[in-house]
């Protein structure tokens, strides 16, 4: 797949430009089949009133030949036909696959950069970008083509009218210039139009995403009157710039439909009086109207730029999600025997020129359960992700057993580094298809999900109970399935534990869960989930008690590493968690406050 230059290497204005060139490319035989038909159908319609003059003369002089001749009248329309509908089936299809390639293009690179760059994008944005706008603009390569050959019936029923008849050609080239100064304005004015119009497209479609996601919170608060007037606040704007596009453009429709049948009067005139003086012949005259229609179709490629011009406006707007950078991967695989060893080497990330996380050193040894603890804006979700390869550090570096993670393939490293989410997002047909999700390791087979693998990681994770309940059990259809958020975390869990590979990130995957819940989780990826390596952000006294390792993140440094109960003695620490001054063992739990989920 050919894609655009990637940022630094094309400015932003041609990047556009770029992808859809590369769209072309990639439907170039059905491309070039169309324009073949396209330019066929030109051929045979410049050759249409050559051929019905020169019967009209042979059947008026009662010439033998006419018979003949008005059966190649018959072929050349059918041929029109038939090729103009063959370039509309051939044109639809390359619409239909530079559209695919596009939003192919811009998710493929949506789904490889780092998370904290596609967030800039809202769900409501980049539903309008790979849906309406890559829609318009995968019509551009057959556009273009088309507008292009779409002058070749105007360009040359103007030479074969100069052929016919001098008079009659000068007669239409007087009203040309004119003409050609309506499509120049079109094109500029309708140009800007379009493009402040899907500006203000994309920014309504972001705020009717946000409210959509935040229904209840809205219907909660009573605020649903104010987010509608958020929603709706540049529908006015919307609306102003439809219409100014659609006055552009209706203007330049009936100034050049205004001027068209003009000039074909005054040809229709000049060929008269070139008939009584003998000049021009009954069958001449009928070819030189015809060729004046043909000429005058210029008007008509108005249409086909102005889908051009709307197509590239669209482009511009796809392409931010072109120029998002993938995160960079290399081929390496781990070692076999591997522990999963985790090891971060002076590792410093900055995100919008704020250093989140400085300098961090850090060595879990393989099979370690290590916790990392910290007040909120610490750092911990940041760690995590660095740590399992969501997302770049700017300076430093992250090895698993020994091999850096940017070095590793991304089947190798999706398939040995697994993670689970505080909020998860469930994928697939079925829950048993949601948790069996992903690219891990067996016993969960890409080909389909193992039933036993699938019920042994619900298991662990707690699920197993509540999804036995569901109407058709791990058969039942994610949509028909209702999930509180410790359920949802259950099974994101599942899913972790189905495809647990040598690291297992937990990012504060447990807060939805109820004490007595989160100690079995951690009981069963002890005991039942695959052994390996655990980093584990929590907020519980418990978790960090019964971890064999706890990183204490502050400010994003790391401020100590070590046993739960040797860091307990330091107050600070003990302030993390709002305790009080005594750590938390499994045979004598301390108790945490009512309501005191996390703090991160």
């Amino acid at each position: 797949m050919t894609v655009p230059d990637p940022p630094g290497e094309a400015s932003p204005a041609r990047a556009p430009d770029r992808a859809l060139r590369a769209a072309a490319r990639h439907s170039a035989g059905r491309l070039a089949a169309a324009s073949a038909c396209s330019v066929a159908a030109a051929g045979a319609a410049l050759a249409e009133p050559a051929v019905l003059g020169h019967t009209l003369d042979l059947l008026l002089r009662q010439d033998p030949a006419g018979a003949r001749w008005t059966a190649w009248c018959a072929v050349v329309i059918s041929a029109e036909v038939l090729l103009d509908a063959a370039t509309a089936r051939l044109t639809g299809g390359v619409d239909a696959r530079s559209t695919a390639w596009l939003r192919r293009l811009g998710l493929g690179r949506l789904l490889r950069t780092a998370p904290h760059r596609a967030v800039r994008h809202s769900p409501g944005e980049l539903s309008a970008r790979l849906t309406a706008q890559a829609t318009t603009a995968g019509a551009v390569p057959a556009a273009v083509v088309t507008a292009s050959v779409a002058l070749l019936p105007p360009l040359g029923g103007l030479a074969a009218l100069v052929l016919v008849d001098v008079w009659t050609a000068l007669a239409f080239l007087a009203g040309i210039p004119l003409l050609a100064l309506l499509l120049r304005a079109f094109a500029r004015d309708s140009g800007a139009s379009v493009s402040r119009y899907q500006e203000v497209q994309l920014d309504l479609a972001g705020r009717l995403v946000e409210a959509l996601g935040g229904a209840r919170t809205i219907a909660a608060a009573g605020t649903a009157e104010r987010e509608q007037a958020r929603v709706l606040a540049r529908l006015p704007e919307l609306g102003a710039e439809g219409r100014r596009t659609w006055r552009i453009y209706g203007a330049t429709v009936a100034r050049t439909g205004a001027l068209m049948p003009l000039l074909l009067y005054v040809v229709l005139g000049v060929g008269g009086v070139r008939l009584s003086e003998g000049a021009l012949g009954v069958g001449g005259l009928l070819a030189a109207v015809r060729y004046a229609g043909l000429a005058a179709g210029v008007g008509a490629v108005t249409g086909r730029l102005a889908a051009v011009v709307r197509g590239r406006a669209a482009a511009r707007r796809t392409a931010a999600l072109f120029e998002l950078p993938e995160l960079p991967q290399g081929e390496r695989r781990l070692p076999t025997s591997g522990p999963g060893t985790l090891e971060l080497r002076g590792v410093r990330v900055v995100r919008a020129g704020t250093v989140l996380l400085h300098d961090v050193y850090l060595r879990i040894p393989g099979g370690a359960t290590a916790v990392v603890v910290g007040r909120s804006g610490s750092g911990k979700t940041t760690l995590a992700a660095v740590a399992g390869r969501l997302t770049a550090c700017d300076a430093g570096r992250v090895l698993l057993d020994g091999v850096p993670l940017d070095e590793l393939s991304a089947e190798e490293l999706r398939r040995e580094v697994g993670h689970a989410f505080e909020r998860p997002a469930l994928f697939g047909g079925s829950v048993a298809d949601a948790i069996a999700f992903g690219g891990g390791p067996e016993p969960c087979p890409q080909s389909g999900p193992d039933p036993g693998a699938v019920r042994a990681a619900a298991r662990a994770a707690g699920a197993d109970a509540f999804v036995r309940r569901l109407p058709e059990g791990y058969d039942t259809a994610l949509q028909d399935a209702p999930l509180s958020g410790g359920e949802l975390q259950r099974l994101g869990l599942a899913r972790a534990f189905c495809r647990a590979g040598r690291l297992l990130v937990l990012d504060d995957a447990t807060s939805s869960l109820d004490t007595l819940t989160a100690r079995e989780v951690e009981r069963a990826l002890a005991r039942e989930v695959r052994p390996g390596t655990r980093l584990v952000v929590a907020h519980r006294v418990s978790s960090a008690a019964r971890a064999d390792l706890v990183v204490w993140l502050d400010a994003g440094r790391v401020r100590a590493t070590g046993a739960h109960t040797e860091l307990w003695r330091d107050p600070d620490y003990r302030a993390v968690f709002g305790e009080g001054t005594q750590p938390e063992t499994e045979s004598e739990p301390a108790a945490e406050p009512p309501g005191r989920e996390a703090v991160r």
